[in-house]
């Protein structure tokens, strides 16, 4: 369907964080959008402020019937986080209206406009970020499709000014095997670590996925992958990493809390690049954020200027309190390489402090599949909490709870607990150095855990 045909779209799972840039994209576009979700959030209350028609209960009843009226001028769309049982997705499959993924229609909507893709397993939501800023403090007429709420912007979607010379980001996600969709001018691949078991299988799958997406890459196009991932391409390439790769940091340091490295790479060196998110993995995805940059004749001056003014990504290292009396961070890390990166940049910043962090962890499988990684992962930490496991799409997986993760812990400060009685405790510890991590709705209590904190 060509887009002055398209009418109405409708989503099933509008609340995602990738979802919601789609529908802002068509609504951006003057497009009556309407969806559903499965529960209320800060993101679906501000999608509704903005215009789109969102409901909560699975009732094919809510569709608007003006859709189903003119369904030749409707695209439906779905997140492959919609259970097989949903009444609605069946009724419009009963119906015989064709449903497309997110990661079809944003194929879909890049066709025809030069496309720099960041996949990866970990580290694609804040590099992508940070490449779409970078871009923008360059001037350049960009659009971007995120996987998280930039804090420069205070959205996961930044339209393009105009209809010349555009260049699109895009957060490639590999969840479900959806970056297949795209045909990207240039791309970065951060990681290649097994997760998603439940869709591939085995680690050899992941591997294949990202090979199969790498040779998507358009002939004249370039690649960018991380050091010793060993992805086949005969494209123009480049790696990077902390230490080895053509692009790589030298001269780390730490500067009041905050870190400042050299970026070497095949031209030059760019000194002295300030950062305002911490982590020795941030510093990885600035590499590779550069690199793409690059491509598109972004200079190293205008890099490093975009670096130093990033604010980061909501929910990945974001600080919810700096002072001399408490820090408190805040990380979406849900996988054990996760957690570890996170963990070990907080002890680095903070080295004579002990961390108390709480993990949510997210899906029955993933804390089946890592059970051990994830065990080993959270001993970097002074003091551990796990909640319960948030399930998202599955069911219940006998014998897999936090319990049983938390007696892999080889830790003797490690507690269950709930959200509630975690907020009470923080009352009366409050710590000086905090982490929440998790993908769940773990995010749900940031707020009390803050005022907690800071109570008298």
């Amino acid at each position: 369907m060509e887009l002055n045909k398209v009418k109405f779209v409708y989503f099933l799972g509008i609340g995602g964080i990738g979802m919601s840039a789609i529908a802002r994209w068509f609504l951006k576009n003057g497009i009556q959008v309407s969806g559903y979700d499965k529960t209320p959030s800060t993101l679906t209350n501000t999608l509704s402020e903005e215009g789109i028609n969102i409901h909560y209960e699975d009732d094919v009843r809510c569709i608007p019937q003006e859709i189903l009226i003119n369904r030749d001028s409707c695209i439906f769309i779905y997140t492959p986080a919609i259970p097989k049982d949903h009444l609605e997705k069946n009724f419009l499959l009963d119906q015989g209206i064709p449903l497309y993924k997110r990661s079809e229609i944003l194929g879909w909507i890049t066709e025809q406009i030069p496309t720099l893709a960041v996949a990866g397993t970990h580290g694609k939501t804040t590099t992508s970020s940070l490449l779409t800023h970078i871009l923008k403090n360059a001037n350049k007429n960009v659009t971007a499709f995120l996987g998280g709420i930039t804090q420069n912007y205070g959205t996961n979607f930044l339209p393009n000014e105009g209809p010349e010379d555009i260049i699109c980001v895009v957060e490639a996600d590999e969840y479900d095997r959806s970056f297949l969709t795209l045909f990207p001018y240039a791309a970065a691949v951060t990681s290649t670590d097994a997760d998603h078991l439940d869709i591939y299988g085995d680690d050899s799958s992941v591997k294949e996925s990202f090979q199969l997406f790498v040779n998507q890459i358009q002939n004249e196009g370039y690649l960018i992958q991380k050091n010793g991932l060993g992805l086949k391409s005969s494209i123009n390439q480049d790696s990077f990493g902390l230490e080895n790769g053509n692009f790589h940091a030298r001269n780390i340091r730490i500067e009041n809390h905050r870190m400042v490295f050299d970026m070497v790479y095949p031209n030059g060196i760019i000194s002295d690049i300030p950062m305002r998110i911490p982590g020795f993995h941030n510093i990885e995805n600035a590499l590779a954020a550069s690199a793409l940059a690059m491509q598109v004749g972004v200079s190293a001056e205008e890099i490093k200027e975009g670096i130093a003014s990033f604010k980061g990504v909501k929910r990945r290292f974001e600080y919810h309190l700096e002072s001399n009396e408490h820090v408190f961070i805040d990380d979406y890390a849900h996988h054990p390489t996760e957690i570890t990166a996170c963990l070990k940049s907080i002890k680095a910043l903070y080295p004579n402090e002990k961390l108390t962090a709480i993990f949510q962890p997210h899906l029955f499988s993933r804390t089946k599949d890592f059970l051990e990684d994830f065990a080993e992962s959270l001993t970097l930490a002074d003091e551990v909490y796990l909640l319960d496991i948030y399930p998202a799409r599955e069911l219940p997986i006998p014998g897999i709870n936090s319990e049983l993760l938390l007696s892999k812990i080889n830790h003797p400060n490690k507690q269950v607990i709930s959200k509630k009685d975690f907020v009470q405790k923080m009352k009366i510890d409050k710590p000086k150095l905090l982490v929440t991590m998790g993908a769940g709705d773990i995010d749900t209590i940031l707020g009390d855990i803050k005022n907690a904190i800071i109570s008298l």
